[in-house]
């Protein structure tokens, strides 16, 4: 009731919090073509904007959202939240805003945006349990305990297994099994699990994620027949994977698609593995796990052609180094299953391909492991065949595992610190002075100078043999490393090498090359969050 009223009645601007516990201050609007959109999830209609009504991106220098006055509003039909109660004064503006003949369809549209939206609220009755006098202590406590428990909404998961349940299907089981059966969700995450371990690389897979891509197969056939049918333009039904279109998802879809659906989820293990990605730690972006199965269940074995094969991982690495598969993904998701198998049979290129653009400071700011294109590079390193410092071994399914890989410092931390000036932790943790190593191989790194640890690599000791000095050279190369400049701590001059050469691996990864811009302000040490919906800058240690 507090937030309604904040919202519609108060009239001032609604603080809030994100999803993060960042304190904000918001507006809200709907949207008004996406509401009466019935394509589109009501909730998506509802956009929140900063307190001076725009919405910017490239940090602040770009609006891409002006509602700061009335007469924008009227523009772009987005209709305050805080006057749903109270409509008369805005539609008299919206009319003159939109007068004439032809503007009659626009008018038209707030008409019905009205009678669908806005007087709901006004008819809206308030669900209230009223308890007399004579009601038992134990029926209040019954009355509370039902109200209170749980306080989380029906996911569409849910509200498709009541629909199915009846026509007498039990989705639940399909999904979790029972004492008899190994359910879906078990059979997913056991997939490619790793010897040891309980789970492998796509047991987060979730029940929604399943359903969305079935959902991908129907929405597909259902825009083909309209098509067959002679429906053009907005006529045809949208493909998407949405929560309307899983709330519409017929039984005999979700059976006629269910085995392609997860067999395409079981390659997607197989393709992520082929990319050196064992982990779901070390998963770039778990939302892009479904394209990607709904994909390869589309086109079935003809993913494992080498041309075929070498579209799907430029594809992939796109949608990585673009950091495009962060938030808001559900529209690029029904785009990559309708256009990649298209550019497969010899079609345009993908949107999510023809759109990335990587920036050459990119790899200067990816710090962190929240970073899909952080987790990207290191992948590639393996892919590419980087060897360890000390055994000489290649990164594969078995090494990876048997010896605890992971990324860690080339410069080491605590040489880095030791420096007069000390460098800054905002550089020397960049993904450019990292690389996968064994744990074994890192404890022998440990905090000395690169030129001191390569020496002792080189002697060896009583539990490793020495490593030739051209052999190391070599495994350095392998992780696009300058032995030359390791050998003499340059590490200025190694940052500047190393940029390059991870560059041409992205260039190599995506097809496409990288672009010079948005420089950092001098001084100013952040961790830029591409993948995040709003840019958060973290102030790094020093």
């Amino acid at each position: 009731m507090t937030s309604l009223y904040q919202v519609t009645i108060r009239g001032k601007v609604v603080e809030t919090v994100t999803p993060k516990k960042k304190k904000v201050k918001r507006w809200f609007y709907f949207d008004i073509r996406k509401a009466l959109d019935p394509a589109v999830d009501r909730e998506e209609a509802i956009v929140g904007v900063p307190e001076d009504r725009m919405v910017r991106t490239d940090f602040g220098r770009e609006v891409v959202l002006d509602v700061s006055s009335t007469e924008r509003e009227y523009a772009l039909l987005m209709y305050p939240v805080s006057q749903v109660f109270d409509w008369d004064t805005w539609q008299d503006g919206f009319d003159e805003y939109w007068r004439g003949d032809q503007n009659d369809n626009t008018r038209r549209e707030f008409r019905a945006f009205k009678k669908q939206v806005l007087e709901n609220f006004k008819s809206y009755h308030v669900p209230v349990i009223t308890l007399d006098r004579s009601t038992s202590k134990e029926a209040v406590c019954v009355v509370f305990e039902k109200v209170n428990t749980g306080g989380k909404p029906l996911d569409a998961f849910e509200l498709v297994t009541a629909m199915y349940a009846a026509s007498g299907h039990e989705l639940r089981k399909d999904w979790y099994g029972d004492d008899l059966t190994k359910g879906r969700h078990r059979r997913l995450a056991e997939t490619l699990r790793p010897a040891g371990s309980d789970t492998g690389i796509i047991a987060e897979v979730s029940n929604t994620d399943f359903l969305q891509a079935v959902s991908l197969f129907h929405t597909r056939e259902l825009r083909q027949k309209a098509e067959r049918d002679g429906k053009q333009g907005k006529e045809l039904p949208a493909v998407t994977g949405n929560r309307q279109a899983l709330l519409n998802l017929p039984l005999e879809a979700y059976k006629k698609y269910e085995a392609q659906v997860e067999s395409g989820f079981v390659q997607a293990a197989k393709f992520l593995h082929t990319q050196h990605i064992y982990r779901i730690f070390d998963l770039p972006y778990q939302s892009q796990i479904v394209p990607l199965a709904a994909i390869l269940a589309d086109i079935g074995e003809s993913w494992e052609h080498e041309a075929n094969r070498a579209l799907l991982i430029r594809w992939y690495w796109n949608g990585v180094f673009g950091e495009l598969y962060g938030s808001a993904v559900e529209t690029r998701i029904a785009r990559d299953f309708m256009e990649v198998p298209v550019w497969l049979n010899g079609g345009p290129e993908p949107s999510t391909v023809s759109e990335t653009m990587f920036r050459a400071d990119r790899l200067k700011t990816m710090r962190m492991r929240l970073s899909a294109a952080y987790k990207g590079v290191n992948a590639l390193l393996m892919k590419e065949g980087a060897q360890d410092f000390r055994s000489g071994q290649k990164f594969d399914h078995t090494v990876f595992f048997g010896e605890n890989v992971d990324v860690h410092h080339i410069f080491p931390q605590e040489w880095c610190k030791r420096q007069r000036p000390p460098i800054k932790a905002a550089i020397y943790d960049s993904i450019i002075n990292k690389t996968p190593l064994s744990y074994r191989t890192n404890r022998i790194v440990g905090g000395v100078a690169p030129s001191e640890y390569l020496s002792k690599l080189e002697r060896g000791s009583q539990t490793t043999p020495p490593i030739a000095r051209e052999n190391l050279d070599f495994y350095l190369r392998s992780h696009l490393i300058d032995p030359d400049l390791l050998r003499a701590d340059s590490f200025d001059a190694f940052l500047v090498d190393r940029q390059k050469r991870l560059l041409a691996l992205i260039e190599q990864a995506t097809g496409k090359a990288a672009y010079s811009g948005g420089v950092e302000e001098e001084g100013q040490d952040v961790e830029i969050d591409g993948d995040a919906a709003e840019a958060e800058l973290t102030i790094a240690e020093t």
